[in-house]
């Protein structure tokens, strides 16, 4: 029966489920005769859940304990995928190499075409072609990251001609183009959806952030151009389409630029992505926190970090923070914040925590709320962690805690210090810590002088936009003046550093989205950044 119900659960995507219901039948010692498909079964719930760990562990059982099973090729290509997922590539490639020769050709194919292009550090990937010297999939990605991402130097010449030869590899798509020069000055494309055809005030209102983002960016142009740094920028309108931007994209004047900034919209931002890619210009979209934009790709990189990598960054300051190693982490069910709460227990456990609870909320269901906080235990928590911007999360949750006498250190969004339901009293009087990507220091005098000069210039104050499209320009700006606009190494091989206006900023280890993420607590009503990067 509970086999039964395992399969079912899976079928109906009630991974969490079937894993209950699976895991007492697959122990040898249970004697179940379908012990080996209940672990593969319990392997692929997990994997689906995304726990990998918990995948990982029960597939090493299933190659110990049921060696002889005749699934066990089956068992090994997931096995491939969990330890990509997990950044484990040797792993990987070792572990496919055990599936018999004629079993799963296409499928391992498929897995190895779809995750090394992942593998983003140059030197992980050399070590990897040394060790699988007749792996075409390995010599043709890494051949191919050579010239696309811009790991070519003079000193690969020698084993990309001879992965060329070996592999019998197109000599023409991976020749390298000649390095682009350094020079005085630097075209940069801003595609953006202005939507000029429009004037009527609802598009204006609505697209006031396009317009404060190319504000701060016209800015940084002039502070580069002072710094004797000049870029020229070229504005091009997007629409609220891909129609506009597709055409733009066939201009031949667009394959000059130096860099390109933009888009906003999602599918606009692939498109660039893609063209970006061929045309080898290095791509920055300035809003989107949406990691899987930049994946297998050279040229394009987010200026923010992405919901994965403030996951990622939060597990390991609670880690360092908090002596306790235990954590209930709260997330809503949207996409990003779904990816966070998974991220956050993958990153914290595999530091040595435990996530005692994972819990999907809805906060804006006043029923729900109360219901799926019901059975949490809050008295054994180290910490809690909410990913949640609802304006309802935060009083629940002070509450709750007041109610049950417990002082739980909180993570959570930076929202909630703009929650008019909750004041900063409240906030100061707790452990209550921030996710803070967008702190700026208002007293700093950069910060400062940068406001004076928006209001000389717009007469109004600056929004984060604003902010925003000065930071991008003027780092990405100086890192063309310095290296020229191949720049992937150089900025991979530089940690974050403080920003000009922000607090800081940096593409470490080959990132291509910001891997540095303030973390605030109010402090006497006034907030202190806890993680702060030293003075350049």
């Amino acid at each position: 029966m509970r086999y039964q119900n395992g399969k079912t659960l899976i079928d109906q995507g009630r991974y969490d489920l079937a894993l209950q219901e699976l895991l007492p039948i697959t122990p040898p010692a249970m004697q179940f005769v379908r012990g080996p498909e209940a672990a593969y079964l319990y392997a692929v719930a997990a994997s689906r859940a995304k726990k990998w760990a918990e995948a990982e562990q029960m597939l090493n059982l299933l190659r110990t304990e049921y060696s002889k099973w005749p699934g066990l090729s089956d068992a090994l290509f997931l096995q491939g995928q969990v330890s990509f997922e997990q950044s484990d590539a040797d792993n990987a490639l070792q572990t496919l190499t055990e599936i018999p020769a004629g079993q799963l050709e296409t499928e391992r194919a498929a897995m190895k075409a779809t995750y090394l292009p992942r593998v983003k550090d140059k030197v992980l990937f050399q070590s990897l072609v040394q060790k699988y010297p007749q792996d075409a999939a390995v010599a043709r990605t890494y051949a191919g990251k050579l010239i696309t991402d811009g790991w070519y130097t003079d000193a690969d010449k020698a084993q990309l001609d001879q992965l060329i030869t070996q592999f019998s590899l197109d000599r023409t798509r991976y020749t390298p183009r000649p390095k682009a020069a350094k020079k005085s000055s630097y075209n940069v494309a801003v595609l953006l959806p202005f939507e000029f055809a429009d004037k009527s005030w609802e598009t204006r209102r609505k697209n006031q952030f396009v317009t404060d983002l190319y504000a701060g960016l016209r800015l940084a142009q002039d502070s580069l151009q002072r710094e004797g740094r000049p870029v020229q920028l070229f504005a091009y309108d997007t629409g609220a389409d891909t129609t506009q931007l597709k055409q733009i994209l066939a201009l031949p004047e667009l394959a000059s630029m130096d860099m390109i900034i933009g888009p906003i919209y999602k599918s606009g931002s692939k498109l660039l992505a893609r063209y970006a890619q061929q045309r080898q210009i290095i791509c920055i979209n300035p809003l989107s926190q949406d990691g899987d934009l930049v994946l297998d790709n050279g040229w394009h990189y987010l200026f923010e970090p992405s919901t994965t990598t403030q996951a990622k960054q939060t597990a390991q300051f609670a880690f360092n923070t908090f002596t306790s190693r235990t954590a209930v982490v709260l997330y809503e069910g949207t996409k990003d914040e779904t990816a966070f709460g998974q991220a956050y227990k993958t990153t914290y456990e595999a530091l040595g925590g435990k996530v005692q609870t994972l819990r999907r909320i809805d906060s804006e269901t006043d029923e729900s709320l109360p219901a799926s906080l019901a059975d949490v235990d809050l008295k054994t928590a180290g910490h809690l962690v909410v990913a949640s911007d609802s304006r309802k999360i935060g009083p629940y949750i002070l509450k709750l805690l007041q109610t049950q006498n417990l002082r739980v250190p909180i993570i959570t969004e930076a929202s909630w210090l703009d929650n008019p339901r909750v004041s900063l009293g409240q906030l100061d009087a707790r452990d209550v810590y921030f996710i803070h990507p967008k702190y700026l220091d208002r007293t700093a005098p950069g910060v400062r002088r940068f406001r004076q000069l928006y209001m000389q210039q717009q007469n109004l104050p600056p929004s984060v936009f604003a902010f925003t499209g000065f930071e991008l320009l003027y780092y990405f700006g100086q890192q063309l003046h310095q290296y020229g606009p191949n720049f992937q190494q150089n900025l991979a091989a530089s940690g974050p550093v403080s920003g000009a206006l922000f607090q800081g900023i940096g593409y470490p280890a080959g990132a291509h989205d910001n891997q540095y993420v303030p973390f605030t607590k109010l402090e006497h009503l006034e907030l202190e950044v806890l993680n702060p990067v030293g003075l350049r």
